[in-house]
């Protein structure tokens, strides 16, 4: 007994090493979160959650009918201007909690009989999880566990992530790397992006979808579509046409809507029109694309909820 609470130990601090000097993600800020020092996402060694809750209008392969246990981390490796969360993903908002505390809440979501466990701007706490999911199985966690990240992974820490991690839900935001620079304050942002999507596939495959029509392992590619930026988009889909397999999902979104500093950038600072959105599903059509969902565009914000079609 005593050796293996040991063992247990030694394995903690194993994963947790990876916070002394942080090269999670691909800034490779170096910083000893440990020692409270914070690097570019403002991240300390104690994991911060926001919020944890049921969502239903994940994709419908998601959410299903009884929803999917969504869990929002606080801070990120980006900063987009116009971050519909920004206040927890910018500004930091929520509380310090256990690694034995947020296996609890993988738990407590569970109980509430949701169809998955769906961890929201996750990279900052990856060894926090890796440990979270461990204590949790252990008390009879089983459900599917969905790593929901902006894709900007250093291939190293997802490979930490291989056999924990049953379905990845990568954003890929821009294949025009300029934009990452100016939107979100990242280089080479497609070049790393594409890589870690490419390592998510090779993981755990294109998606698995039970006799319920409920996703119980693989990949979903989601974009959101930006104004004035159809091209951008169109060079997304087109990338994930020619480069990727050909059953892999894809979820295009236009629920986009000015929010944070994109009120005050002229490129960002309104809504999609119909001429935008209609020419994304003619291209959409044209590439052939077959699996996956597009979002109907709603003529107000508060109707950005998504109405899927497959």
């Amino acid at each position: 007994m005593l050796t293996q609470k040991i063992t247990k130990q030694l394995d903690v601090l194993k994963e947790l090493e990876n916070l002394n000097k942080c090269n999670l993600c691909p800034h490779f800020c170096g910083v000893n979160r440990t020692e409270n020092r914070i690097g570019r996402c403002k991240a300390t060694d104690k994991v911060k959650l926001a919020l944890y809750s049921i969502h239903n209008f994940e994709e419908p392969c998601i959410s299903g009918d009884k929803g999917s246990g969504t869990v929002f981390f606080s801070n990120c490796n980006l900063n987009c201007i116009y971050c519909q969360n920004y206040e927890i993903s910018q500004l930091g908002k929520g509380k310090e909690i256990t690694i034995e505390e947020l296996a609890k809440v993988f738990l407590t979501q569970q109980e509430k009989n949701v169809e998955n466990i769906n961890l929201v701007t996750p990279t900052s706490y990856v060894p926090q999880i890796i440990q979270a999911i461990k204590t949790a199985k252990k008390q009879g966690l089983h459900i599917p566990i969905i790593y929901n990240t902006n894709s900007y992974e250093n291939i190293e820490t997802l490979k930490m992530l291989e056999g924990y991690i049953d379905i990845y839900l990568p954003d890929l935001k821009y294949a025009e790397n300029e934009l990452g620079k100016n939107y979100s304050n990242v280089k080479n942002y497609f070049e790393i992006a594409t890589k870690a999507i490419q390592e998510m596939i090779r993981q755990v495959g294109t998606p698995k979808i039970n006799e319920n029509g409920i996703i119980q392992k693989g990949v979903i590619i989601r974009h959101l579509v930006l104004p004035n930026q159809i091209e951008n988009s169109k060079k997304v889909l087109r990338w994930i046409k020619d480069d990727l397999p050909e059953d892999i999902y894809v979820s295009i979104m236009a629920q986009y809507f000015p929010s944070y500093k994109a009120k005050e950038n002229k490129d960002l600072n309104r809504k999609l029109t119909q001429k935008e959105w209609n020419e994304i599903e003619d291209f959409v059509q044209e590439l052939d694309i077959e699996n996956g969902y597009i979002q109907e565009l709603g003529e107000h914000e508060e109707e950005y909820v998504p109405k899927w079609d497959i």
